[in-house]
């Protein structure tokens, strides 16, 4: 009992020395001092500058600014089923388990080893008993804790990429929604387009029977209804591409089966963006890139920390018995307690380029967080800017398909009438097509772009409530 007493003071002993011998880690740097190591010439604005925001901190749950049910059914599918999201998140559970692997060592580890038989078992020496061995090693310099807030900060890294990912789609969904909406639009401006050259064609066969038009005037309209049949079929062709996509995202057969509206829905009023020194804190990819700095950082810690000796104490109860010789001590169970020491001597420069390694790779980091950093600002300055643009070109493109659309009905009627040449229709014509499929484009453009300015800031998309069974409302 005595000697138990002793061993158990002794480790009690060491565990109070290797605590308070312990080093302290280094935190690696915050927002803003990262922000000034790597990106020490960016002055970040007060507000932005490419066009007017609302006020306030961004939206979450963007999806349903655009009021389209359909729309958000199709993005909570593609969340569910997406089979990258679905790789994404088990990449998420293998990050967090290593963290808590990179861990296991600051922790005793305890074992069991166990013998019987009789004589003529194992080596036939006829031996018995067990062995518990506990054995710890004590992380004075941090190499453990360094290791483990490496694994940590990647684990936080994967997941925010998750997020961002995540996000991503949903986005993916809603351009493809809006793209296979626009192509479906500008069929529908084709079809007008080919119905009134028809009309055309009848009128100028008209013309020619009773002998006030010629055949050139027909075998142009004949060729101009062809022209827009072919414009007709890219279109649709289009739309179909674009189902595809949206189908792949959702995790369907690329069967181009889906529906997407037929309208374009409402633009919603002006996005909250917040400030833009706000962003790096908030942007998923952003946050992951400084998790993946905090990581680099610390496996300079663990890389530092490997140079110096390591310290593992060492204790054990054995209990063993032989059926064919006596043993010289009968005292059982026995105990002991010991330490090991192992110091690196030599490693023909080993260990110190494997400093320079993770100084290099945390300088890598560093850059990396600084290129995705930059690159979230223009995403937010672009999306902004050309929401914006395409604003002011619907207003414009409005006014001038007015305009397009008299200057056709003026050059009919003198067509009718016979005071004017078929080419003036057809060119009047194909101005009006081609004002009508630009206003449709920048209206979809409107819309594309204000889902992107939500990516750009960090928006995020809420999944909605499952709604209840018959069988859980009873």
């Amino acid at each position: 009992m005595e000697r138990r007493s002793i061993v158990r003071r002794a480790v009690g002993a060491a565990i109070v020395l290797a605590l308070s011998a312990s080093c302290v880690l280094n935190s690696p740097p915050d927002a803003v001092a990262l922000k000034t190591e790597a990106m020490p010439k960016v002055s970040v604005p007060d507000g932005w500058t490419a066009g007017k925001a609302a006020t306030g901190p961004v939206a979450a749950n963007w999806a349903a600014s655009f009021n389209d049910a359909e729309l958000v059914a199709a993005i909570t599918e593609a969340i569910a089923n997406n089979p990258d999201l679905a790789s994404g998140a088990a990449r998420v559970e293998t990050a967090m388990a290593y963290a808590r692997l990179a861990g296991a060592k600051l922790y005793p580890s305890v074992d069991l080893m166990g013998r019987a038989g009789g004589k003529l078992s194992g080596d036939n020496s006829g031996l018995q008993g067990a062995l518990l061995s506990i054995s710890w090693e004590l992380d004075l310099w941090g190499r453990v804790r360094y290791g483990r807030a490496a694994a940590t900060a990647d684990a936080q890294s994967t997941e925010k990429d998750f997020v961002y990912a995540r996000e991503s789609i949903a986005a993916a969904v809603a351009r493809n929604w809006f793209l296979a909406t626009e192509a479906g639009l500008q069929a529908d401006v084709a079809r007008a387009a080919i119905q009134d050259s028809e009309a055309l064609v009848q009128l100028a066969e008209t013309r020619a029977r009773v002998g006030v038009g010629n055949d050139e005037d027909v075998y142009v309209a004949r060729a101009t209804v062809g022209s827009y049949r072919d414009a007709l079929r890219q279109l649709e062709l289009a739309r179909e591409q674009a189902v595809r996509a949206l189908e792949l995202l959702m995790g369907r057969y690329p069967s181009a089966a889906a529906m997407p509206a037929p309208r374009l829905p409402g633009q919603p009023a002006d996005v909250p963006a917040g400030l833009p020194s706000e962003l790096l804190e908030r942007r998923p990819d952003v946050v992951a890139a400084e998790r993946r700095v905090a990581a680099a950082f610390n496996r300079v810690g663990e890389a530092k920390a490997a140079r110096l000796p390591t310290i593992a104490l060492t204790s054990g109860v054995s209990a063993i018995s032989s059926s064919l010789f006596l043993l010289k001590d009968h005292d059982n169970p026995v105990w002991n307690f010991g330490a090991n020491l192992l110091a690196p001597i030599y490693k023909g420069g080993a260990l110190k380029t494997q400093v320079e390694i993770r100084t290099a790779e945390q300088k890598q980091a560093v850059a990396a967080y600084a290129s995705i950093g930059l690159r979230a600002f223009g995403e937010v300055e672009n999306a902004l800017a050309s929401e914006n643009a395409a604003r002011e070109r619907e207003q414009i493109l409005n006014g001038a398909l007015a305009d397009q659309q008299r200057a056709y009905d003026v050059v009919q009627n003198q067509f009718r009438v016979g005071s004017t040449d078929l080419r003036f229709v057809t060119q009047r014509r194909l101005a009006l097509n081609a004002t009508q499929s630009s206003l449709v484009r920048v209206q979809a453009e409107q819309r594309v772009q204000r889902v992107n300015l939500y990516l750009a800031l960090g928006g995020s998309y809420t999944v909605p409530p499952t709604p209840p069974s018959d069988t859980q409302k009873k």
